[in-house]
């Protein structure tokens, strides 16, 4: 990218040089910076002056590589074909070749098989597993036990926790009230259940914006909708408050539907044009009038019937979703004799309730309409329905990856899946695929893999096949001056991404080695830090997370988080040696041990390294942990401490889980 062009102020006529330069500096930096609204962006460079109507468009002259249709050609030619096992791997060496560097040696295998477990599952391999594997290691091995770990209940566990974050999904409703939505969870269990069942992402899309009307009869379609719903929304308003607030929450409904599913900064043309991507203020509200027959409300379900769908029962449980033309038990507005909608959505000045200008028709973003004239993806309601069918409609042009947004839908989703494997995206800001978001390294790869969903039938679990069989995933992680010199950031991909894992792994794998783990799934969550089951029970308060997961950087669920900050602070080991949570899994971890009958130093030593770290120690280290747990032994047995080996094993336990190696991804 080349570098933004700095801008001068021009000189002014003699008018304006007269009122101009009597300002005072500090007013003439404000007023240089006020300029910035009439510029407009093409190419790579900020021109003054440019006519409104291109900057309608965010400037951007010509498509830009976001909107255009996906390039289907196929991988290129490289000089190792030997080493390619898949496209992807062509993809990545052909950078790599073009730029003097050359990719790692394959990891080791039982780094493969721990790396894997964490990746699929957020659990580390049993001993026996590893053990199994590498009596016999092949790739072919290892594509097999990928498929076995996708069949795991865990799977959904695990990446559903990723989609939790772009979701915003919480329990509570923010603001100083933070008040409690006790039926919210039902949203998560439906993320859980449709990435283990490999739901296709195209109805994991369609339900999630419009379950209650292409599938109303369906508890889970109607659950999906709680993604409308999972943002914040004051519990305490007056009822000049209100209309304020409802365009809030419409606007959170609209720039989260825009940036989880399609990559676009949406919200930013609330108030006027984007100022850098081809969406205008009428594009904005057009599009949010999609959502303006949206309410939250509480409504009976009941669940696990064949095929999903609703009957009666006589305690039905109660969901927390997006409603229209149900019955709600109860709704967050009318209860407080406010109208609890307003069925159309205005135009207005600035983003202001205030000052509307013309209703606003639903509609979709132009810039991703192949086809102008189409009208396809509208559903015309049924004279006397309840439904408007908006949001249907919408879920229709969003998933149309032929006329409509669906190309870009497929592009997005699999970024994602690539973040979370490699540790960055081909597009590294994964919830800015926009003007202001990065270029991606690998354009050609990211419109093959878009494709391959699309034509895989949208299934997110061929594409897990399909990158974890790749040579680039099974790489190494070992770092190499020379090729680092050329690519410090390995933006293209030489060696594996060395990387900590995220907060709801590393206590879940402390919880699976100590054999603690609660593996009951789906229902309420607790705010108890002391819970035992998978992390993503924890309940969301938004005004009340949980500190071991804060101190591991869980993000608060504000907004859509597309990619986790990950820090390195003193109170995160602090957090290892002293809390509550982590003696408890050391001692567990001891009992599972000596349980087993290892009362030998060495034996105790080696089963530990098998348990945590899925390898054996290393000479030196058998032969320093040994000896130190002698010396416990021996301390606590002059110090007549009841049982002196357990202690000294959980203390032993407690320095393993709280090493790099156990929390960082190899």
């Amino acid at each position: 990218m080349k570098p933004t062009s700095v801008i001068g102020i021009e000189s002014p006529t003699d008018g304006q040089a007269r009122h101009a330069w009597s300002m005072s500096p500090l007013m003439l930096v404000w007023g240089f910076l006020s300029v910035g609204h009439g510029f407009a962006v093409a190419g790579d460079e900020v021109r003054p002056n440019e006519p409104t109507q291109v900057r309608k468009l965010g400037g951007i002259a010509g498509p830009f590589w976001s909107f255009q249709p996906l390039a289907t050609g196929a991988a290129p030619q490289v000089a190792d074909d030997g080493w390619a096992r898949t496209p992807i791997d062509r993809f990545v060496l052909a950078k790599l070749e073009e730029k003097g560097l050359s990719p790692n040696a394959d990891a080791h295998w039982r780094d493969l098989v721990r790396r894997t477990h964490l990746d699929l599952l957020g659990l580390p391999p049993d001993p026996q597993v590893v053990s199994r594997f590498l009596a016999d290691p092949s790739h072919e091995a290892l594509d097999e036990l990928v498929e076995r770990l996708l069949s795991s209940p865990h799977h959904g566990q695990r990446w559903a926790r990723h989609w939790l974050d772009v979701a915003r999904f919480a329990e509570s409703g923010g603001f100083e009230h933070d008040t409690d939505r006790p039926h919210a969870y039902h949203y998560r269990d439906f993320v859980i259940r449709a990435l283990n069942a490999d739901m296709p992402f195209d109805q994991f899309v369609r339900w999630q914006i419009a379950g209650d009307e292409l599938a109303g009869d369906m508890w889970l379609a109607l659950t999906a909708t709680g993604f409308l719903v999972a943002g914040v929304f004051p519990s305490q308003i007056t009822e000049v408050e209100f209309e304020q607030a409802r365009y809030d929450q419409l606007d959170d409904m609209a720039a989260t539907t825009g940036v989880a599913f399609l990559g676009l900064t949406v919200g930013c043309a609330r108030c006027h044009d984007h100022k850098y991507d081809p969406i205008s203020t009428q594009d904005y509200y057009r599009f949010l009038a999609n959502f303006t027959t949206t309410v939250p409300s509480e409504v009976e379900l009941t669940a696990g019937t064949a095929g999903g769908r609703v009957t009666a029962e006589e305690n039905p449980p109660l969901a927390l979703i997006a409603s229209e033309g149900l019955t709600p038990v109860k709704n967050q507005s009318a209860e407080r004799g406010y109208p609890y909608f307003y069925p159309e959505a205005h135009f207005l000045h600035r983003g202001d309730p205030k000052q509307k200008q013309g209703i606003a028709q639903p509609g979709f973003l132009q810039v991703l309409r192949r086809d102008k004239g189409t009208d396809d993806w509208q559903i015309r309601p049924p004279e006397n329905s309840r439904l408007s069918f908006r949001r249907a409609s919408l879920a229709n042009w969003i998933t149309d990856a032929e006329q409509g947004a669906g190309y870009l839908v497929a592009r997005v989703i699999v970024n994602r899946l690539w973040q979370h494997h490699f540790g960055r995206g081909i597009v590294s800001t994964s919830n800015d695929f926009g003007r202001q978001g990065a270029r991606p390294t690998h354009p050609e790869l990211l419109d093959w893999l878009a494709q391959r969903l699309i034509d895989s039938g949208w299934s997110l679990k061929a594409m897990h096949r399909l990158i974890l069989a790749s040579r680039v995933y099974r790489q190494s992680s070992h770092y190499d001056p020379d090729d680092a010199g050329i690519d410090p950031e390995n933006q293209l991909f030489w060696r594996f991404h060395y990387r900590r894992q995220e907060a709801e792994t590393v206590r879940d794998s402390m919880l699976a080695v100590s054999g603690l783990l609660d593996q009951t799934m789906f229902g309420s969550g607790t705010l108890d830090e002391g819970m035992r089951r998978r992390s993503i029970y924890f309940t969301v308060k938004r005004s009340q997370l949980i500190p071991s997961m804060q101190l591991l950087d869980m993000p608060e669920s504000l907004v859509s988080i597309g990619t986790r900050s990950s820090t390195t602070i003193a109170p995160q080991a602090l957090m290892f040696l002293n809390s509550l949570q982590a003696r408890s899994c050391a001692e567990g971890m001891a009992g599972r041990i000596v349980g087993q009958g290892a009362v030998a130093e060495d034996e105790i030593v080696r089963r530990g390294y098998q348990l945590t770290l899925s390898r054996e120690p290393a000479d030196h280290e058998l032969s320093e942990h040994q000896q130190q747990l002698a010396t416990d032994f021996e301390e606590y047995q002059l110090a007549k401490h009841d049982d002196a080996l357990q202690v000294s094993v959980a203390n032993f336990c407690q320095l393993l889980m709280s090493l790099n190696e156990f929390v960082y991804v190899e």
